[in-house]
């Protein structure tokens, strides 16, 4: 597996205490604080890193640029905000997303995005 190094550490910690999927630029903002010269191929080779042990997983939006966050979520769904472009984990799923398949359908996995305006981003 990949060498921990500190710079690998304060990547994989910024992951692990976010609220939801980051950036790349993002996660070099937030682990910049711990490691004031990391550089933004250092986190690359980080994520890279991380995601062959497992560790985290690429969160795709279609037309955005893709975000990580730790791969022990558990099954959850993500909403975006078209106001400020976050991206938020909404953590239920209904029991009844199967029905939604036509008939004799088998349904084996889904994947949902929900696009909308946060609370920060919603018109008054």
């Amino acid at each position: 597996m990949g060498r921990t190094t500190q710079q690998k550490l304060a990547i994989a910690a910024v992951l692990e205490d976010a609220e939801s999927p980051l950036t790349p630029p993002e996660i070099l903002a937030r682990a910049s604080k711990a490691v004031p010269r990391l550089g933004v191929a250092t986190v690359y080779r980080a994520l890279r890193s991380l995601r062959k042990e497992k560790k985290i997983v690429i969160v795709e939006i279609p037309g955005e640029p893709p975000r990580y966050e730790t791969a022990d979520r558990g099954h959850h769904h993500h909403f975006f905000c078209h106001g400020c472009r976050r991206v938020f984990e909404v953590p239920e799923c209904s029991a009844k997303l199967a029905e939604l398949a036509p008939p004799r359908f088998e349904v084996l996995d889904h994947e949902i995005i929900l696009y909308g305006n946060c609370p920060d981003c919603r018109p008054a």
